[in-house]
């Protein structure tokens, strides 16, 4: 919509004009001048609503979880239950994000309870049931995200992305719910009940709002009370729980010496033995205490230190620079979030591609698509031999083939797998008599090395940036980070420069800090602003300055139309509740009925709300009928937006008579 009129009277325009400013028979606002800023920082004074507890869902590409604190006792982090299901070689504090919906399109069940059923149904039957995995990735890679984004299943049907993440949210809720009453013995109220939903930090905007609505759905907040519900970012979640890190908590692959015993090359290698034995000596009760100090490796950090927080997990890698600002160790952005889809489904990517090599792309697609259970049981069975591969591992890694996948390739090809193999001459991949794919180690870092560059390569621009210099600590989190091959590749690139610190249960960082952040939210001080903002409107025409396609005549008076009018610069730090406001006058003082339009870029130097890759994402209607206070002759309309923790308001006052309109930003329905 990037060719509407700024800000005009009439709400409607048919018109295919570029610039519909001129057949509207209504002017719009134009700045009351000097146009200027108010920054107010204290206008968030408002009373903080009282939660009993917070519940924090880290909602993964490939596995999700949830955890909860009593605010009443914030220093212990309860993780939930162990789940019913599991895979051998792979810790279950976290369940994998799938879920089935029955043939009739209800909820089934999610998890390793939908993976197994799924798994256990006859191949005929299971084609009419809905089974999506890995499906968060849908939210990142599409361009033009609404409420009516479709997710395909695995048998090819296509089902409302957003009912699929409400029905994952509400399943989480319940789950939670349940477990509260079970563990306090009395029914928990959803309204007492703060929630926090963790999102990459590099998704779009959109993104971020579909995960809000689709958690209105799920009945966890409303759009009446939208505080109940914080979205929270990944890295900063990281961030936050890193600050608590005692040194028994971490791997320092930097130090020379050892850490819990082991030599930092031991503990790549060993995968990370001892926090195995320090998380299952807790496993019953799955109770985390988080001392409410600032950790040893924290108070190595002086005003203005830096470090960087690596988020690398099943889909995305999200990369964050934070500030520490004393004395109460707040935290700053340095520079704008950045990553991209560099998560270990990279490496399952790869995998698949070799599979094509060997049996054909078009048996695979095939076998996809006829035995869907079978293509699921068989990246199972390579999830886990993904987990084994190591920088000096030497003997080799077997992977399952299913049954059916022998059988259905049999039946395809007309030859045995076994001959499948000898004919491609893939190096490095034999087959065993047990009816594996035997991969040598070689064979199994070439499926990692694709992703990996691509994490560096993007950590060494990263370093290059001005902004990010005096970097102390690089902490590598997620559930990628368990992979040695990773930790040994950042290591070797980034261990001069900096000290490169792993948490033990590093894939449940992010779930941890989330809820601290819960507890705690204004922590954050400062951020970044991803995007441009700022408003249409009309500016005093001056020759030679504004290009003559842009002039419109109105009563005598020469405008130039389709002004950006900015608000705030993409890049620019922005303190948290932080309200930045200008002045508008209309350019027709009769008029009664004003309306703004809110656009976004994502360029920072934007002159017209024609250019390119300007959208649309607000309205703020102000009907002013009725007000028949004596009006001044220039009525000043005053335009606030205030930018919050991933949601931001718009706000319109008429300074004469109050009256007032609010906005949220809205970047899914333009």
């Amino acid at each position: 919509m990037a060719g509407t009129e700024g800000v005009t009277a009439d709400a409607v325009s048919t018109s295919t004009y570029a610039s519909p400013a001129r057949s509207l028979g209504d002017p719009g606002i134009t700045p009351l001048s000097p146009s200027h800023v108010a920054k107010d920082s204290e206008a968030n004074d408002t009373e903080e609503p009282s939660f009993l507890v917070v519940v924090a869902i880290d909602f993964g590409t490939t596995s999700s979880g949830y955890a909860y604190s009593f605010t009443k006792e914030p220093e212990c982090i309860h993780i939930m239950r162990r789940w019913e299901g599991g895979d051998p070689g792979v810790s279950n504090q976290k369940t994998p994000t799938t879920i089935l919906l029955t043939p009739e399109r209800k909820f089934h069940s999610f998890g390793f309870a939908a993976r197994d059923f799924y798994h256990d149904l006859d191949p005929n039957e299971a084609k009419h049931w809905l089974y999506f995995e890995k499906f968060k990735m849908r939210l990142h890679t599409t361009n033009n995200l609404t409420l009516e984004t479709d997710l395909t299943a695995a048998n090819g049907k296509k089902v409302k992305a957003l009912e699929i993440f409400a029905y994952a949210l509400q399943y989480f809720k319940e789950q939670a719910l349940k477990e509260l009453t079970d563990q306090g013995g009395e029914g928990f109220d959803n309204s007492e009940i703060r929630w926090v939903i963790t999102v990459p930090a590099i998704w779009k905007q959109p993104a971020k709002q579909f995960m809000r609505q689709a958690a209105y759905k799920a009945g966890m907040a409303s759009p009446e009370n939208p505080e109940q519900l914080i979205i929270a970012l990944e890295p900063e979640a990281a961030s936050i729980y890193c600050r608590k890190l005692r040194l028994h908590q971490m791997i320092d692959l930097s130090s020379k010496g050892a850490v819990n015993g082991y030599t930092p090359s031991e503990a790549i290698s060993t995968g990370f033995t001892p926090a195995k034995e320090h998380i299952r000596r807790n496993r019953q009760s799955r109770t985390f205490l988080v001392e409410n100090v600032i950790g040893e490796i924290w108070s190595e950090l002086q005003e203005g230190d830096s470090y960087i927080v690596v988020d690398s997990g099943g889909g995305t890698v999200d990369v964050t620079v934070h500030q520490i600002r004393l004395p109460e160790g707040h935290l700053k952005e340095l520079y704008k979030a950045t990553g991209g889809p560099h998560g270990s489904l990279g490496v399952d990517y790869e995998f698949e591609k070799l599979l094509c090599k060997i049996f054909g792309e078009d048996f695979i697609e095939q076998f996809k698509i006829k035995r869907p259970a079978a293509w699921v049981d068989l990246m199972i069975a390579f999830e886990s031999r993904k987990r084994a591969a190591a920088p000096d591992r030497t003997n080799p890694l077997n992977i399952t083939l299913p049954f059916s996948f022998i059988d259905y390739y049999k039946k395809f090809r007309g030859h045995s797998v076994e001959h499948a193999l000898r004919k491609s001459n893939v190096d490095f991949v034999k087959w065993s008599s047990q009816g594996m794919l035997r991969m040598s180690p070689d064979a199994m870092n070439a499926l990692f090395k694709p992703t990996i560059d691509e994490i560096i390569h993007h950590l060494n621009d990263l370093f290059e940036k001005p902004e990010v210099n005096n970097v102390k600590f690089l902490f590598l989190v997620g559930g990628f980070a368990e992979a040695p091959l990773l930790q040994q590749a950042v290591q070797n690139a980034f261990g001069s420069k900096c000290r490169i610190i792993i948490p033990q249960d590093v894939g449940l960082t992010i779930l941890k800090g989330a809820v601290l952040f819960g507890l705690d939210p204004a922590v954050i001080k400062v951020r970044r602003s991803p995007l441009t903002y700022g408003v249409g409107v009309l500016n005093r025409y001056v020759e030679g300055k504004h290009p003559p396609e842009k002039l419109l005549i109105k009563d005598g008076t020469r405008w130039c139309t389709d002004v950006f009018d900015k608000f705030i610069s993409a890049d620019q730090s922005v303190a948290l509740g932080e309200t930045v406001s200008r002045s508008y006058t209309p350019a027709k003082p009769s008029q009664l009925v004003i309306v703004i339009n809110i656009y976004s870029s994502e360029h920072d130097n934007v002159s017209f709300i024609t250019e390119a890759g300007v959208k649309k994402c607000g309205t703020l209607r102000l009907d002013l009928t009725g007000t028949d206070i004596s009006v001044p002759s220039r009525r000043e309309i005053k335009t606030l937006m205030q930018f919050g923790d991933t949601e931001i308001k718009a706000m319109a006052v008429d300074v004469a008579t109050s009256k007032s309109v609010k906005v949220g930003i809205d970047f899914l329905n333009y």
